[in-house]
Formats: structure tokens, C-alpha cells, sequence
């Protein structure tokens, strides 16, 4: 199979949907929280989708970039600090979709697709799966990231994206 768009398209959607993201959410407060390790949520966003569209990619995959990149981006659109002592924070790993979901949809509009990569993107700690390749897709990068993060085994992330 051959993949329908070219990196370049694909690198084009990204840095465009980065740009409408930055400007018309609130996705830059993403830059004042940690991730993993020294990694901020901004930065660990932005190298999730970078992973998930390598992936698809790499294996030919018919996917929705568009609303992949999208849903990548704002799979941990939480929008606090979940290492504070908040007991609210207890449960991130099982309740953070659930905030990020409301708040994308407050924030912007969320397809099917982009609901389900943030809904279920922290399977199987979440009981329902991804439904579509796009949240399997971001599901499984999301956790190659997180554990390069966490074990300082990160993947340098080109300035063209974390300042777009």
C-alpha cells in the first residue's frame, strides 16, 4: 500500500495544526506543566504526535492525519499541575481523559476521532479501548514517549515544531 500523503504534507499538517492550537486555545498553558521527568506537557503533546504520525507512516497506514495530529496534540489537555499535592490529582492516570476531553471540547471542535484518541489514549487504565487506528495509533506512541521521557531516553523533537 502506498501512503497517501508525502512527510512533507504530513510535517505541513502538523506545524499547521499546531499553529491554530497555539492561537486559539488555550494549548500554550501545556508549556507550564511537567510531564515526565523535565519534559513539559506541551512537549511530551507535541513528540506523541510526532511518534504517532512516524508510526502511521512508516506502516502505510490509512489514517486521518488531519484528526490524529489533532487528537494527539490534545490527548493530555488537562490543564494542571498533577504532580501537586491536590487530592483532586490522585487518580490522574485514570481521570485525566476525562478532563482533557472536556476541555478540548469547551475549547475547540472535537470529531469522533479526535474524542476517542483523547478518551481512551491511557488504555487499559481506561476500561474502554481506542475504536479507531488514529487511537491506537496515538495510544501506543503516547506510551513509547512517556517511557523515553520518564527513563531520560528522549528523542530530540526539531525546534520547527515546539515553536510553531
Amino acid at each position: 500500500m502506498k501512503n497517501r500523503y508525502t512527510w512533507d504534507e504530513v510535517e505541513a499538517v502538523m506545524l499547521e495544526t499546531i499553529k491554530d492550537l497555539n492561537e486559539n486555545t488555550q494549548f500554550l498553558k501545556t508549556k507550564d506543566f511537567i510531564q515526565h521527568g523535565d519534559v513539559s506537557v506541551y512537549e511530551h503533546c507535541v513528540m506523541v504526535m510526532l511518534k504517532s504520525c512516524e508510526i502511521a507512516f512508516k506502516l502505510k497506514a490509512d489514517v486521518d492525519y488531519e484528526q490524529m495530529i489533532k487528537g494527539a496534540l490534545l490527548h493530555d489537555y488537562f490543564l494542571y499541575d498533577w504532580h501537586d499535592n491536590d487530592p483532586s490529582h490522585r487518580l490522574h492516570g485514570f481521570s485525566h481523559p476525562k478532563k482533557a476531553y472536556e476541555n478540548a471540547q469547551r475549547d475547540t471542535y472535537i470529531s469522533k476521532v479526535e474524542g476517542d484518541i483523547i478518551r481512551h489514549h491511557m488504555f487499559p487504565l481506561t476500561a474502554i479501548p481506542p475504536q479507531s487506528k488514529e487511537a491506537w495509533i496515538v495510544c501506543m506512541a503516547d506510551k513509547i514517549c512517556a517511557t523515553k521521557e520518564t527513563l531520560h531516553v528522549q528523542d530530540t523533537v526539531t525546534s520547527k515544531f515546539i515553536s510553531a
